[in-house]
């Protein structure tokens, strides 16, 4: 086992707990006879409090692959509350492109409007004389 920052930890920990037992096992002496039972019942009631829920976390962890954070277990109204930011994301996005498309065929319907209003015929604008006429008349 190698010296880390964890296991050094764990060690002075431990070593802490023990101390601390120590100390109450010489005070435990001096206490009336009620009072040790009281604190005897009270700890096998804990110990076993505590062998049932280490068992139970057991299954869990091997069921779900993965640690849970107690009993908690997500119903039908967590499963439709964690698909909702998903489900608005998408229909945001489905929102701004139909903008974009409505926006950029306003933007065509124009440009066409202008082109057929106009006193040229559309045929000029293909013309390549056309173009050096206009850069001709721009100099």
């Amino acid at each position: 086992m190698t010296n880390t920052p964890l296991n050094h930890s764990q060690h002075l920990q431990d070593q802490f707990g023990r101390q601390v037992t120590a100390r109450l096992t010489v005070g435990a002496a001096e206490l009336p006879y009620e009072v040790t039972e009281r604190l005897r019942a009270a700890r096998m009631q804990a110990i076993a409090r505590r062998k049932r829920v280490s068992t139970q976390a057991q299954p869990a962890l091997a069921a779900t692959g993965g640690v849970t954070l107690g009993d908690e277990r997500i119903g039908l109204w967590g499963r439709i509350g964690s698909a909702l930011p998903l489900i608005a994301l998408v229909a945001g996005l489905v929102l701004i492109h139909t903008i974009e498309n409505d926006r950029r065929a306003t933007e065509l319907a124009e440009v066409d409007a202008a082109l057929l209003t106009d006193d040229l015929p559309p045929a000029a604008y293909a013309d390549p004389g056309f173009a050096q006429f206009l850069k001709s008349e721009r100099e």
